[in-house]
């Protein structure tokens, strides 16, 4: 499956199999919140508008230490830009975003830059209103402008709908030659972790590398306390490379602002855990900044070193 990729996707591969663990970003949300966007804005409508801004977040990922950054497109779909009437730019909204991460990636060394492929607020039939065809349609347009713009590998992540996401993994593999992460949401009930369509961590494995992913692994709705119990189930399962992307805790609300608790020093206790796992590709999810970033670049830079 390695040799028919291109080039770059294959040499992360291959740096993942010699031992090296990747470093993803922050996140994207937190960051534009804190740089302009607007209550109820479109963040994806930033790739046009404020191009300045997409770049400065790539910067200041790229230069606290992240080895990949993901583009601004979590919500680049045709159905999720429909609600603010962008749906006939989804080619040129993801196209231009993965421009300009790669052009901030040209001033640093190994830097990449994968396409952010979130869950399209739609549900395949008879669950939803919206047929197979039309999903894979839309996954289709939202991929290619990404691979158009040079992405580096899709990561088709924050995913709930086993159906929706098995076919984005198809649509990438049948069309495009870069790697595919899948990266699900599990909540914990009485029984354990589970995503909302009844997958357990172990299952979800098992499913999406049996599908063809080349990496599986879960980011957002939960701290890195818990993110540390769900791969251990993870690593009960496989060998194969994993990613993991907590969020700074679950948020709370003081004084109108919305506060992420867990701070760059707890974190950095966490993912010593998550590196003794043998997770192959860290980041962080929601309230996740450069500060958090750069405390994760220095224990995974002395991990690298050692290998």
């Amino acid at each position: 499956m390695v040799q028919n990729l291109k080039p770059s996707s294959k040499k992360i591969l291959k740096d993942i199999e010699k031992g090296k663990i990747f470093l993803l970003d922050g996140a994207t949300g937190t960051f534009l919140q804190n740089n302009g966007l607007e209550p109820g804005g479109c963040p994806e409508l930033m790739n046009i508008e404020s191009p300045e801004i997409i770049s400065k977040m790539a910067h200041n990922y790229f230069s606290n230490g992240s080895d990949i950054v993901l583009t601004n497109t979590f919500g680049g779909n045709q159905y999720r830009l429909k609600h603010y009437g962008l749906e006939s730019r989804t080619v040129e909204i993801n196209r231009l975003a993965t421009e300009i991460a790669k052009e901030a990636s040209n001033d640093y060394i190994d830097k990449y830059v994968f396409g952010s492929i979130g869950p399209t607020g739609e549900f395949i039939e008879p669950l939803g209103n919206v047929s197979e065809k039309e999903m894979y349609d839309c996954l289709f347009e939202q991929m290619k402008g990404l691979y158009d713009g040079g992405v580096d590998g899709f990561m088709i992540e924050t995913q709930i709908a086993t159906e929706e996401t098995l076919l984005a993994l198809r649509v990438a593999k049948e069309n495009f030659d870069v790697l595919n992460i899948v990266s699900l949401v599990y909540d914990k009930g009485p029984k354990g972790y589970f995503t909302m369509f009844g997958l357990t961590p172990a299952a979800s494995i098992e499913l999406f590398f049996k599908a063809g992913a080349d990496i599986v692994g879960t980011n957002c709705g939960n701290g890195s306390e818990k993110m540390v119990e769900i791969t251990n189930e993870i690593r009960e399962k496989t060998t194969n490379p994993i990613l993991v992307q907590a969020n700074a805790g679950i948020p709370v609300i003081k004084k109108n602002d919305i506060i992420y608790p867990e701070t760059p020093g707890f974190m950095v206790e966490q993912y010593k855990k998550l590196i003794d796992l043998n997770v192959n590709i860290l980041g962080g999810c929601c309230g996740t900044t450069e500060k958090h970033i750069s405390e994760f670049s220095k224990i995974i830079r002395s991990h690298n070193e050692s290998i």
